[in-house]
Formats: C-alpha cells, structure tokens, sequence
C-alpha cells in the first residue's frame, strides 16, 4: 500500500520536527507557513531554528526531494492526503491562547478542500484547548468547503509529546500517541500512518 502524503500547516517548533521525521521515513511532505522566509530558508535546507539532529535531517530530506516548502496552503492540501495544524497558539495578556492562527489554517483548508474530489484527514496537533477543534476547526472547515465532516472529510485530534533539545529522539521513539478521533474513519486513517512510521512498535 503506497504511502500518504503529508502537508504540515505550520513550521514552527512541532511543526518542522514533525515534517522532518516522516520525511526521514520516506514520506512525501509539504509545508506551508504563512512566514515565506521561513519556507525560503527551509528549501535550502537551512534550520530556521536550533534543535539537535534537526539540520541533518532537513539537508537530506530537501535535497533527496522528500521535503517541500509550497507558498500556499491550498497546494499544500490538493497535493497531499492528510494535513497536520502545527501553527503557533500564542498565550494573551489575558493568560488565555490565541486561536486566530488555526481559525486561519481551518479556513484556508476547508477553502482548498473545495477544489479536491477525494477524502482528506485533517489532524489538530496544535496546543488547543479542549472543544477547540469541535467548535472553531471543524465548523471553520465545513463553512469554507461545503463538504461534509465523516464523508468529504475525517478529523483527528493529536497532541504533540516532543521536548526541546531531545525533539527529533522523541519524534521518532515515542512512549505514546495519543489519536483523538470524531470518527473511526478518521482514527483508522491516523492509525495506519503511524503503525506505518513505526512498524517496530506493536500495539
């Protein structure tokens, strides 16, 4: 069975680490971000942050044609089977989280999903609170695309575990994944990625 394409929304911290460990695993991955400086230091293959073992595997990744940096969403979505929300949630003065950056990335993706024919999964991996994706992500997507949460389109919830300066490691030997799912469907499909990327681990 061919492997998914993958597009991560996104390349901040969880983003970038995510994209970089499924490319390493012979994944096609795109990436979108919103800062088109960042994309152009990604497609050199250049770190636009520090992280141990990052670099390396973004150099290869780009330069064996695994790792694309795309400067809109809606490619990234058309192109690819499943899409990570990896964008930033920003703490207020308030102490509350900013959720304008995936209300933003909802909507761009539900407006690309318009213009696809086939099933997507999108995956929340976005520090969010809970009822985020049930009331902002999902109503967002099926307001822009006009397609049917369960039959057009499957979402996940999947909460990031990864440590700043062991975040490659942890990426790529987890001690847990948690799949939230809003329908089996949606599990099933986020369910096969992983037990694709980590075939070692069992049950």
């Amino acid at each position: 069975m061919p492997k998914p394409h993958i597009s991560i929304v996104g390349t901040g911290y969880f983003g970038l680490c995510t994209a970089v460990t499924l490319a390493s695993k012979d994944y096609k991955v795109l990436v979108y971000d919103c800062d088109q400086k960042r994309t152009s230091l990604i497609n050199k293959g250049i770190s636009p942050f520090h992280e141990p073992g990052l670099q390396e595997l973004l150099q290869k990744a780009v330069k064996e044609g695994r790792l694309k940096g795309v400067p809109e969403s809606q490619e990234a979505v058309l192109n690819t089977h499943i899409t990570f929300i990896t964008v930033g949630t920003p703490s207020k003065p308030s102490g509350t989280i900013d959720l304008q950056y995936v209300k933003t990335s909802a909507r761009e993706i539900g407006e690309a999903l318009k213009k696809k024919k086939t099933y997507h999964l999108i995956v929340v991996k976005s520090t969010v609170t809970p009822g985020t994706t049930e009331k902002i992500v999902k109503p967002n997507i099926e307001n822009a695309s006009n397609k049917r949460f369960g039959v057009d389109f499957g979402l996940c919830m999947n909460p990031e575990f990864l440590r700043e300066g062991s975040a490659i490691y942890d990426a790529l030997n987890p001690d847990r994944i948690v799949i939230g799912e809003y329908d089996k469907k949606s599990g099933d499909v986020l369910e096969a990625l992983y037990r694709g990327f980590y075939p070692k681990k069992g049950q």
